[in-house]
């Protein structure tokens, strides 16, 4: 499995270099088995090579990720450095981050990776990274460690910031409602958007906040 790991690894790692490879590869099989059995049909390889190594570009990193939730050991890591890096990417900073994980037997071992590589599962939080100094959960195979796939859901910053994302709708209905406290359909709006959240999040609550909407649910409309 480690072997599997470290390929995972340099595929989102080096998806240039991968691309390369992958065509290369790909060519020399075809080419290869066609000269054996003296048939070209091979060499549809050729096509299956180019098409890897373009789908590894923009999903290497992915790919990655679904790999170490699937096969990989929880752990935990930490970040302890970020720097930018002197390159952009769609006119956008790249920043490096190094962190220490540490391992499900206790062992520290340094890892890094970057904004444009890292592995992020599930893949709808490609762009939440974790904070400096705040574990994060992780999934790694034993042997090759420095491969990571960062746990999002599993972590603290990950469900602040989905519990955030999904208050959002609450706020805009409830700002909406104070416009016009008598308008039915602002009403039934906030009750639907306190109900949904709710139903999501309400073990994640203050109990006190929890009840504080429950309650507004009842007047909402009044």
């Amino acid at each position: 499995m480690a072997i599997l790991s470290a390929a995972a690894y340099f595929l989102s790692r080096h998806p240039f270099w991968s691309l390369l490879l992958l065509i290369a590869g790909c060519n020399g099989v075809a080419l290869l088995l066609s000269h054996w059995t003296g048939s070209k049909r091979w060499l549809w390889l050729c096509a299956i090579g180019v098409a890897a190594g373009i789908a590894n570009l923009p999903g290497g990193r992915h790919l990655n990720a679904w790999f170490l939730h699937t096969c990989g050991t929880a752990g935990s890591a930490t970040v302890v450095g970020i720097d930018e890096v002197p390159i952009s990417y769609s006119e956008q900073a790249v920043f490096a981050y190094r962190a220490v994980l540490r391992t499900a037997d206790g062992a520290d071992v340094n890892v890094d990776f970057d904004t444009l590589n890292v592995a992020l599962y599930p893949p709808r939080a490609s762009d939440l990274l974790p904070p400096p100094g705040e574990p994060f959960a992780v999934r790694y195979v034993p042997g090759f460690e420095r491969n990571i796939a960062i746990m999002v859901d599993e972590s603290g910053y990950g469900r602040r910031h989905r519990l955030n994302q999904d208050r959002e709708p609450v706020r805009r209905a409830a700002a909406q409602l104070a416009v016009s406290p008598r308008n039915p359909r602002f009403a039934a709006e906030y009750r639907d958007a306190v109900r949904m959240f709710l139903r999501a999040h309400r073990d994640a609550l203050d109990p006190a906040e929890a009840r504080a909407l429950e309650d507004s649910v009842s007047a909402a409309g009044r």
